[in-house]
């Protein structure tokens, strides 16, 4: 937080730095491992790829995704701040494609917010049949939508968003605990379906969904690896809050995509190793893995299976309530978002607004239902991958213009390939016919947001495009010696550093 006495709009807020090195290892791999490690396999992954499919498509996936890791991890040491990709959008291609960026970034992160808390509900019908499932109000695309759920997730969205107002220690330390009950509540998991009298490897076959090519079913699933391994780039996210050296990220955020590839595998095989999954998936099950979980574990598998699934559930909605929250943060604080959203708590040092307009938008969400949502979230994959490009891009001018850095033996065939991943898996998502391509009520979801989004920039464009660089440099990098990539002089509201050294001294 400032020191300073009297605040003046050129302030610039400050977070504390509070995150272990374990604390952000948590942090990402709760967020890459959500309700969807659960649901999918499956809704999605056995249907449409199969088992060795799936499999290839997380190792393809999250080895294409270490590539854009790798990005970030140049750009996290030479801009060790709050923003993640918005920052580097900035840094690298200016005012309007960092608005661009963070746009799309709010969208992704708070639909994970939303999905997990959602799927509150459909655990708890799973496992506790008839006790939130109460008071029907109405249906939306075929879900019903209950009182009962609308109280217990929103009871659940408060808790989260009072953790978060705490302080990055509470919040943190309990993403820790959170992250090991997750990962002891899978491998509990596959033990005990591996040990079932039915397990077989036969179970397995066929090793590729029927009806499609093998590669349909791999491409079908590498489509959505950016969202199915959104979650590591909540590192950069909270980089101003990191209590190390800011190099330790690039092995944190490796870690956390090869744990997840991890899991995400030992989840699915756990599916479909107990009876042959191709009969399995006939029987039509409300929700695949509980009914699995039961075979294995007889009346005990609902409670075995609950420890993984809510902490899967609890650390995708605190790791992305954090990320979402300093993104609004640090985008309040180059203006791109109204001022408000830079108040920062007397007493626990967070970014209080940005809290409370999380808080806000996600209690909405249930209200919508859960089906409507999914069609959010399958258009949020293509913000994410989004966001990856402008990364990666920026990571590639950064090591161009710096050819002395330590990264610059492989800091552009590393940007070339996050890339190429990147916009691959915008196109496998955008292009009609592609296995992986969104539906239309996506994209007419994705066009409402675009618009507001084009109105929004619009509606702040004036004020943004006045503002120095050198003074937008101050504020959402700390200083005005970290580099800004693009060439300032042919962006309105250009001054030279010795103009804009009055600005950057009253702060």
């Amino acid at each position: 937080m400032s020191n300073t006495p009297e605040k003046n709009e050129n302030t610039r807020e400050e977070l504390k730095k509070t995150m272990s090195p374990a604390e952000v290892w948590a942090l990402a791999v709760g967020a890459i491992i959500g309700w969807g490690c659960f649901v999918l396999p499956g809704t999605r992954f056995l249907p449409d790829a199969g088992p060795l499919g799936s499999i290839l498509a997380f190792l393809i996936g999250g080895g294409l995704l270490c590539f854009v890791a790798l990005s970030y991890s140049v750009l996290i040491k030479a801009y060790p701040v709050a923003g993640g990709s918005f920052t580097y959008a900035y840094v690298g291609f200016g005012t309007k494609c960092g608005f661009i960026c963070g746009w799309a970034l709010v969208l992704g992160y708070l639909c994970v917010i939303a999905a997990n808390g959602t799927a509150m509900a459909l655990l708890s019908r799973a496992l506790l049949p008839g006790v939130f499932d109460v008071g029907y109000m109405y249906t939306v695309a075929g879900w019903d939508v209950y009182a009962g759920e609308l109280v217990m997730m929103s009871a659940v969205f408060l808790f989260f968003g009072f953790m978060n107002l705490r302080g990055m220690d509470m919040a943190s330390s309990l993403q820790l605990i959170l992250a090991f009950a997750l990962a002891g509540g899978v491998l509990v998991l596959t033990v005990g379906t591996f040990s079932a009298e039915t397990a077989s490897i036969d179970n397995l076959f066929p090793l590729f969904a029927e009806g499609r090519s093998s590669w349909a079913c791999v491409i079908s699933i590498v489509a959505i690896t950016p969202w199915l391994f959104v979650g590591f780039d909540t590192i950069p996210q909270t980089a101003e809050e990191f209590d190390f050296p800011p190099e330790k990220s690039r092995r944190l955020m490796l870690n956390s995509i090869i744990c997840g590839a991890t899991l995400y595998a030992l989840v699915l095989l756990s599916v479909a190793v107990i009876i042959p999954y191709t009969d399995l998936l006939g029987q039509n099950h409300t929700w695949t893995t509980g009914a699995v979980a039961n075979m294995a574990f007889g009346k005990f598998g609902g409670a075995v299976l609950a420890i993984p699934v809510l902490a899967g559930i609890f650390t995708g909605m605190n790791g992305f309530f954090m990320a979402t929250t300093r993104l609004l943060f640090s985008m309040g604080r180059g203006k791109f978002l109204h001022p408000w959203f830079v108040k920062v708590h007397p007493q626990y040092g967070t970014p209080v607004n940005a809290i409370l307009f999380t808080l806000g938008l996600t209690l909405v969400a249930p209200w919508f239902g859960r089906s409507a949502l999914n069609w959010i979230v399958d258009m949020s994959a293509m913000g994410t991958a989004l966001a990856y490009l402008f990364t990666c891009m920026t990571a590639y001018k950064f090591v161009d213009q710096h050819p002395e850095i330590a990264q610059a033996p492989w800091g552009k065939p590393v940007a070339i390939v996050g890339g190429f991943t990147a916009v691959t898996c915008f196109f496998m998502l955008a292009v009609p016919g592609s296995p992986a391509a969104i539906g239309v009520e996506s994209w007419l979801m994705l066009f409402v947001w675009v618009a507001l989004g084009a109105g929004f920039y619009f509606s702040r464009a004036k004020e943004l495009n006045a503002i120095p660089h050198a003074k937008m440099q101050y504020m959402l990098l700390g200083t005005t010696d970290r580099p800004l990539l693009f060439d300032t002089s042919k962006q309105k509201g250009f001054v030279t550093e010795e103009e804009a050294k009055p600005a950057v001294e009253l702060s």
